[in-house]
């Protein structure tokens, strides 16, 4: 019983896993299509919202990062 309970939460933490990654995915590409938009209403703009596209999609990424260490920790734990 016991390690069926143990399976079971690994099973939950990889799909919890994949939910974050497919999460930081849509988020991504939301903010890259903003700032695409962005762009092409006031080129002038493009270098300050390219940066800020960078750090807000880098931000995504290391939240996604730590739901993905502590799913991978719930699982291996």
């Amino acid at each position: 019983m016991l390690s069926v309970l143990m399976s079971m939460e690994a099973g939950v933490a990889a799909l919890g896993a994949g939910v974050a990654a497919i999460g930081a995915g849509i988020g991504i590409g939301k903010i890259g299509g903003s700032a695409l938009e962005s762009m092409a209403r006031q080129p002038e703009m493009k270098g300050d919202l390219r940066s800020n596209m960078i750090v807000a999609a880098a931000l995504v990424e290391g939240a996604v990062f730590f739901a993905i260490v502590v799913c991978l920790l719930v699982a291996l734990a």
